[in-house]
This record gives C-alpha cells, sequence and structure tokens, in this order.
C-alpha cells in the first residue's frame, strides 16, 4: 500500500492523535531515570509498550537519541522497529534537509528500504528551496513511505522565513504548500507529502484547500494548542490533520498504564 493508504486505515483503527517520543533531559529526572544511554533505553522502550498497537502514528524525535551518539542512535533503530513490529506507523522527526548526494544520502537513512533508521515516514526541512528535497521526494514515493515537510512553525524565529513574500507575492510557507499539492494530486486517498503546521501558530493566511495530504499539527497540549486552536485552523472538518502531543502524555510516566489512560484521555477529547 501507498503511505496515504497505510496512514488513512491507521487512523480509521485509532484516530488522528500522533504521540510524540521526546527522550528530554527533564522526563529522564521526572521519571527517575539517570542521563544515559540506559536511562533513554528505559524511557524509549516504556513509551514503545504504552503507545505501540494504540495510537495511529507514533514520533520519536531523533535528536534526543542523537545526543548520547552511536549507542543512542542504537536505541532508536530498537524503538523504530519494535514500533514496526506492534503495527504502528513510525514518523521518525529529524527534519533533514541539503542538496545533491547528501539529500540522496539522508534518503536512504530515512527512506530507504532496508535502513535501520527508516521508519514510515520522516519530517524535511525545505529551506534550501523545495526542490532540493527531491531526491527524499523520489525515494519515498519508490518505497512507499511519507514524508512531512515543515511549512509553518510555531517557533517565533520562524516567521522570519516562512510568513517572508516571495517574488511572486505568495508567502514562503504557501510557496511549500503549493509545491506539496502539487505533488499530492490526483493520489487517492491522500498523497504521499504532509506538511507541518503548528497548532500554536495564531493566524494564518494560508490556504490549505488545494492541499491532498496530511498535516501534522505539533505544539498541541504541553505547548498549549487546543482542540478549538485545531478547528480555527483547520476549519470543523478535520480530516487529514493529525495533532502531535509528547510532554502533555509522557509527564505521566513511568507508569505504563498511565501513560496509556493519558493517550485515551487525549484520544477522547479529539
Amino acid at each position: 500500500m501507498t503511505f496515504g493508504e497505510r496512514l488513512t486505515k491507521a487512523v480509521e483503527a485509532y484516530g488522528p492523535l500522533c504521540v510524540g517520543i521526546d527522550p528530554h533531559p527533564a522526563l529522564l529526572d521526572s521519571w527517575g531515570l539517570s542521563q544515559s544511554v540506559e536511562g533513554l533505553e528505559r524511557f524509549a522502550l516504556t513509551s514503545v509498550e504504552a503507545f505501540g498497537g494504540r495510537v495511529a502514528v507514533v514520533k520519536p524525535q531523533a535528536a534526543f537519541f542523537e545526543a548520547y551518539g552511536s549507542r543512542g542512535v542504537a536505541v532508536l533503530e530498537r524503538v523504530i522497529a519494535d514500533l514496526k513490529d506492534s503495527g504502528t506507523l513510525v514518523l521518525v522527526d529529524a527534519k533533514r534537509g541539503d542538496i545533491g548526494s547528501t539529500m540522496a544520502a539522508y534518503a536512504q537513512a530515512y527512506l530507504g528500504d532496508g535502513s535501520p533508521l527508516a521508519g514510515d515516514a520522516v519530517t524535511l526541512s525545505p529551506f534550501l528551496g523545495f526542490g532540493s528535497l527531491q531526491p527524499a521526494l523520489d525515494t519515498a514515493r519508490a518505497t512507499g513511505r511519507g514524508v512531512f515537510v515543515l511549512a509553518l512553525t510555531s517557533n517565533p524565529e520562524g516567521e522570519q522565513v516562512q510568513r517572508a513574500t516571495a517574488p511572486d507575492g505568495r508567502t514562503v510557507a504557501q510557496t511549500i504548500i503549493d509545491f506539496a499539492a502539487a505533488r499530492n494530486s490526483g493520489i487517492s486517498p491522500c498523497g504521499d507529502v504532509g506538511l507541518v503546521v503548528g497548532a500554536t501558530i495564531g493566524e494564518t493566511d494560508v490556504d490549505l484547500s488545494g492541499f491532498n495530504g496530511p498535516v501534522l499539527a505539533p505544539g498541541f497540549g504541553a505547548q498549549g494548542g487546543s482542540v478549538a486552536d485545531l478547528k480555527r485552523l483547520f476549519g470543523a472538518d478535520m480530516r487529514g490533520v493529525l495533532p502531535t502531543s509528547s510532554r502533555d502524555v509522557l509527564k505521566h510516566g513511568p507508569d505504563v498504564s498511565s501513560l496509556v489512560s493519558a493517550v485515551r484521555r487525549v484520544q477522547d477529547s479529539l
């Protein structure tokens, strides 16, 4: 199946929630774990036990694993493999973006068949030009995986680039959306190029009406994003929107049953 088909089936089965696995040092501390590879592994595998087979998408944040070097990356590889075994879609939050052969190497690492770092999708940064992502777009299409491209992020610094006006009068964010929409055109049930639009961006003037793909909406929960914010941004019909919650769920660890209960509460709210 295509990524769009698999994502649609997962959302039908579990709802639209995407849960992050973010082994932030403060969360390791709150779970009573050491800031070490051993603590990282305990945190990550407990999260997999709680979320695997219970949500549509799980999003491990690659940076928190890379911070521990090769042993940390090995834990990330195990997280990806164990989530796949549970039948849960894995979105690796790596935000890669480069040009030429370097982008092709990133594509092989995170989207290529046989790579231990390849989940079902990866986040990408398009700010070297949307065309620079072509190797990743082509690899995703060839392997039945997906990508989520940053468009409008909730960090204040993002406005300097994302809301800037391109020569044709569109904002940079709208240009990215339009490129992604063209890539997804005619694909059913939806395309394999998703967008990242923060749930806490405030008002937005971008047009998503012709976008035939999923929208990842980080910032839901602990960062202040609410269901009302999602409806205001995306309309009452939020098909294709994947609200993302990390800390708001993870703060209930390390008890697995408490994490599961937290997930169910968020799913019910959506």
